[in-house]
């Protein structure tokens, strides 16, 4: 098959709760063309149980078994995307990265530099805490605590680790815009530019000495 563009790629990043789930949704109905939805939860899917939650891993050395994993499996994910792009295919991610609370594995600068010369917007999907909480509940989380309690610390961590170094194209508060606004914002900058930049930026941030991909 010829191929005379690579398919575009939209990169939602953000923390658990923050709605980047509905907004691939939002994607996929009324972009034009075949998107294809590789974020965290379909590759989690396919993740053995003895090894998850994979790239779901959230911050805080919880697993430092799994770290080096984590970091091998992003870069699997991400090279696919780069393969579906390169075939013409467009391609929507929801990831949570983060580098923080645990040895600097440079996930996020190793996976962009994967994608260098390839059209690929990366996109800050943030929400407030509190409406995380409330989301949270309403989906059966932390249902058991008191409406004035304190954030739990593993929602506190995704809060600040998830956007370190907070480099977008585009950023969108899911607090304050539905999904399918969120996805209009996407659809402009796509459409209207300018070019995307974030990812050329974090693939030039350096990666700590010896530390190494582990296979």
């Amino acid at each position: 098959m010829s191929v005379s563009a690579p398919g575009q790629i939209v990169i939602l990043n953000g923390a658990p709760r923050a709605g980047k789930s509905s907004i691939v949704a939002a994607i996929q109905t009324s972009f034009d063309g075949l998107w294809m939805n590789l974020g965290v939860d379909r590759f989690m899917a396919m993740t053995p149980a003895r090894y998850q939650p994979g790239i779901g891993l959230r911050p805080g050395g919880e697993r430092p078994d799994l770290e080096p994993m984590v970091l091998t499996l992003y870069q699997a994910l991400y090279a696919s995307i780069a393969a579906h792009s390169r075939l013409g295919v467009n391609v929507v991610v929801d990831v949570g990265h983060h580098d923080a609370y645990s040895r600097p594995l440079g996930i996020l600068p190793r996976c962009a530099g994967l994608l260098e010369a390839l059209p690929a917007l990366f996109v800050g999907v943030r929400c407030p805490v509190e409406v995380i909480m409330q989301r949270r509940r309403a989906t059966g989380w932390n249902a058991d605590l008191p409406p004035d309690a304190p954030p739990p610390q593993p929602v506190l961590r995704w809060q600040a680790a998830v956007h370190d170094p907070g480099i977008y194209d585009l950023e969108v508060d899911t607090s304050v815009l539905s999904s399918a606004a969120c996805a209009a914002l996407i659809r402009q900058r796509l459409i209207a530019g300018p070019a995307p930049a974030a990812l050329h930026h974090l693939a030039a941030i350096a990666i700590p000495v010896g530390v190494d991909n582990v296979g």
